[in-house]
């Protein structure tokens, strides 16, 4: 039986995808767990897994081509078979009606509704792995509001059949989506001559209707502060001459500066929260999303549970995920967990920017670099180390006196980094 290969959901907040690659060709064999395609979501590019085994008999979806969630992308065929005809839809199904006797012609009617109600109610797992269950298993949770993607299979290779439904729990109507957000009127010139037309792509666009969306729906305010780098700088330098001659892991100012917002975070625990209707949630652990900055955009990867790890290992996971940013090799899981989040412009050499909330996070913390300037110190004038830091809060969630809390915590460990290494 030809079996649909399709666009897998390989993210939270992914509705289509992109295939950058096909890996396989048609008329080539397709073993289970080889990788087939190479998808572009919302996040990263990620390599698509085969689930099914046979002939790659069609691609419908060309190198470059756009497809909702769940939609078919290419057919699989066991070797020697044919591919199916297509099934009547609704819409044929009059038409046959022609030269056909009224009777059958209702009954053919009726039977492309219920397939096509059918495939409507099936729905498609998180993981994007195709949903395998007999047709009475289908029929039966069609009818009793089952859920199949939160169905074990007992069958054979897994397959749902009667009982595997007839004993799940029904599953709640979901919730409405919410509306979405309008996008903004087009102000710029029509192109012309030379100007070049750059096609958002999926990555950019989920990126633009979040940023839009959190700086619309989202109270904003910032606060800003400026702390002494002097004592990390020195701390710093004596930890990576002593780490090169061990374990050989440079230490980076970020590193230092994710581990003081690690500390404050479990310290103030009002801004490691997030707003959630009637209610705000503060979170048990600590999740910091990291800003990465790749070709297309913006990646936020996350340190799960990060209280509860060294600043030698959130070093290396920092540095490891930047690779894999990159290079696209992320997986969707790592975007998972975040409860703030920190951007560093450091680097580039800016020295105060106000980040937008990462929803549905209440905290970003931006990071500006070192500067050297003149400083007041004892009455007089010396050359000092400066780091502007800022935070951008939801005051939905965080008041004026706990945002300067939580930001006066991180400058205290900043000023006297030794109380992160005990």
């Amino acid at each position: 039986m030809p079996i649909n290969i399709e666009m897998p959901k390989l993210s939270d907040t992914m509705t289509e995808g992109t295939v950058v690659r096909w890996l396989k060709k048609e008329g080539e064999e397709v073993e289970i767990g080889d990788i087939i395609a190479e998808i572009e979501t919302d996040k990263a590019t990620m390599e698509m897994e085969a689930f099914d085994e046979g002939i790659l008999s069609k691609i419908s979806i060309p190198e470059g081509g756009k497809a909702p969630v769940g939609s078919a992308i290419a057919i699989l065929l066991e070797d020697g078979e044919a591919e199916d005809p297509p099934t009547p839809s609704a819409e044929s199904a009059p038409a046959a009606s022609v030269n056909t006797p009224p009777a059958a012609a209702k009954a053919l009617e009726s039977a492309a509704a219920t397939v096509n109600k059918s495939k409507a109610s099936i729905p498609t797992p998180a993981d994007g792995k195709r949903l395998k269950a007999s047709p009475l298993a289908k029929k039966i949770a069609e009818s009793e509001g089952v859920d199949l993607s939160t169905v074990s299979g007992t069958g054979p290779g897994g397959r749902i059949v009667k009982a595997d439904v007839v004993a799940a729990p029904p599953t709640s109507s979901p919730a409405p989506a919410p509306a979405a957000t309008p996008a903004p009127v087009a102000i710029s010139p029509v192109a012309e001559g030379t100007d070049q037309i750059v096609e958002l792509s999926s990555m950019r666009k989920i990126i633009a209707e979040r940023l839009l969306t959190s700086k619309v729906s989202i109270p904003h305010f910032y606060l800003h502060l400026e702390v002494d780098a002097a004592p990390l700088m020195a701390l710093r330098k004596q930890i990576n001459a002593q780490s090169e001659a061990s374990h050989g892991n440079k230490y980076s100012v970020n590193d230092f500066v994710v581990k003081a917002l690690i500390n404050a975070s479990v310290a103030i625990p009002e801004a490691n929260a997030s707003f959630n209707g009637d209610h705000i949630v503060q979170f048990a652990r600590v999740g910091i999303s990291v800003a990465i900055a790749v070709d297309d955009g913006l990646v936020t990867p996350v340190v799960k549970n990060a209280e509860q790890k060294s600043l030698l290992a959130i070093s290396k996971e920092i540095k490891e995920m930047a690779i894999r940013a990159r290079d696209k090799k992320l997986a969707p899981n790592e975007f998972d967990g975040g409860t703030v989040t920190i951007s560093n412009l450091g680097a580039w050499g800016v020295e105060s920017f106000d980040a937008i909330v990462n929803p549905p996070q209440a905290v970003i913390l931006s990071v500006g670099g070192i500067i050297e300037k003149p400083v007041v110190k004892d009455g007089e004038v010396v050359p000092g180390l400066r780091m502007n830091l800022g935070v951008s809060c939801d005051h939905r969630v965080v008041d004026g006196a706990v945002g300067a809390k939580f930001l006066g915590e991180i400058k205290r460990l900043l000023e006297n980094p030794a109380l992160m290494l005990v």
